[in-house]
């Protein structure tokens, strides 16, 4: 009898705790939008003139350079620009920072407040082979083929002419809408940097800021019941660089005596025991707790269990993540790299370049002490690159981000919508200082294929998805509350 009351309480011990995980998936589902079938919101003749239009500005060959500026092919971008947007070009202010990145401002009814829409308009050089010339521009197979049609001139394209649209409408903005973009975007250059020195010095903020950086994407998990999934980042990775330097004369008598290590050698045990990820703190941060939970819904069993149970799941996903891959293992904590290994035994030197990749402020300030800690143990010099940065998530709390969302689910219904951690760069990470709400997130849909060709070979978009890229600015603007 006291054998089958153990297995009565701990059946309905069970039976309780599994009520709990799935009262919490119900309850997660409930928060998040239910997907529908996709809308077509143009015809076909309309989706063939904005391709055509778009065409003008993939034609012109924007490539940027370091330590040099042709202005040539920027010059016929620029007359492209104000040749297919010509009441915009004549309705806004417009200012250039540095060799080319405009800053256009549109005056709205609330002079007070600021919303900023950006895109480059450089492009990286087009190298390899390529099914259709990269600046062509050419359409074909229901897709416009060219450099810049994924990174960024899409999304550019768009943001102008939803404005030309509007203002051809007689649209009256609720507050002042800028347009930012920028020509050294791909070199990491001072474009949108000395933009945003003047923004501070003029005391300009912004509401929201709405860069590239996320799209509509294949899922980027597993077990999805979903085709794609609308993918919106709220952070980036920081980037710090140490120079780290194996000197004979620094190293402890035990690493040279009893140990027998040199300073290659040095060099190989502090690259081996910085870079295996045990020394930095690890954890689900916010960002990929949000991306999960907002995931939860649209997967499968077991996955829609886990993720809606963050709480009891953690220590194991903490686990799992880095064993996915390693892009799922770095939105966890600190990754570290390293690159220009040099050295010789003869002069007695070994250098290496380390690249760190911070998640969390917090966490790095004591990542930073252990990777230190290790450089000591083997001797190894570290100096700070002054290049190194950070900058501040996203504020999800912020009305604007649940806006963007609201207004991505209304155009696209049929794909799910969830924030994520960039692990690239954009040029809006630079302006946190002035945006607590800066979200990096092009309305384009992409095949994995196009989403591989940027940066590299035959990059094309289709061109149903330009025009819907139209529509969603054109949405934005148009609904944006103050």
């Amino acid at each position: 009898m006291k054998k089958m009351k153990n297995l009565i309480t701990a059946l309905g011990t069970v039976g309780a705790g599994a009520a709990v995980l799935y009262s919490n998936v119900l309850k997660n589902s409930a928060k998040r939008p239910k997907l529908s079938e996709g809308r077509s919101y143009f015809t076909d003749e309309q989706i063939t003139e904005y391709a055509l239009r778009l065409q003008k500005m993939i034609q012109c060959k924007t490539v940027s350079k370091k330590d040099s500026f042709d202005d040539t092919e920027f010059k016929k971008l620029r007359d492209a620009v104000e040749e297919l947007f010509p009441l915009f070009s004549e309705k806004s202010e417009k200012m250039t920072f540095g060799d080319d990145c405009w800053i256009y401002k549109i005056a709205g009814v609330d002079t007070a407040h600021n919303i900023m829409l950006m895109s480059h308009h450089d492009v990286v050089a087009a190298d390899g082979d390529w099914s259709h010339e990269p600046y062509s521009g050419e359409i074909a197979d229901g897709k416009i083929w060219g450099r810049g049609t994924v990174d960024t001139k899409t999304p550019l394209f768009a943001e102008l002419s939803a404005i030309e649209e509007l203002l051809t409408e007689g649209f009256e903005f609720p507050c002042n809408v800028y347009i930012g973009s920028s020509h050294n975007e791909e070199i990491g250059g001072d474009g949108i940097p000395k933009a945003n020195e003047y923004f501070k010095e003029n005391g300009i903020k912004f509401d929201v800021i709405l860069d590239e950086g996320g799209a509509i994407i294949e899922p980027p998990l597993g077990g999805m019941k979903c085709e794609k999934c609308a993918m919106i980042a709220v952070h980036e990775k920081g980037r710090y660089y140490f120079n780290c330097t194996a000197k004979a004369e620094n190293a402890h008598a035990s690493l040279t005596s009893a140990n027998n290590l040199n300073v290659i050698e040095r060099m190989t045990a502090f690259i081996t025991e910085t870079t295996n990820g045990n020394i930095f703190i690890r954890e689900i941060n916010p960002q990929v707790s949000a991306m999960l939970e907002h995931l939860a819904p649209y997967s499968s069993l077991p996955m829609n269990i886990i993720f809606s149970n963050l709480w009891l799941f953690n220590p194991v996903l903490k686990k799992l993540m880095p064993k996915i891959n390693a892009q799922a293992g770095g939105l966890i904590g600190t990754t570290c790299s390293f690159g220009k290994i040099e050295g010789d035994t003869a002069n007695k030197i070994c250098t290496a370049r380390a690249f760190l990749r911070p998640v969390s402020e917090e966490n790095f300030k004591k990542d930073i002490e252990a990777f230190k800690s290790v450089a000591e143990k083997y001797g190894i010099e570290l100096e700070l690159d002054p290049t190194s940065e950070y900058h501040a998530p996203a504020n999800m709390d912020k009305p604007q981000f649940v806006y963007l969302k609201k207004c991505v689910s209304d155009i696209f219904p049929q794909y799910p919508v969830a924030p994520f951690i960039l692990p690239a760069g954009t040029d809006a990470r630079t302006l946190t200082d002035v945006c607590e709400c800066v979200l990096r997130f092009a309305p384009i849909k992409l095949s994995k294929q196009q989403l591989d060709s940027v940066h590299s070979e035959n990059e094309n978009i289709d061109i149903s998805a330009v025009a819907d890229c139209v529509k969603f600015y054109k949405h934005f603007l148009t609904n944006y509350q103050i």
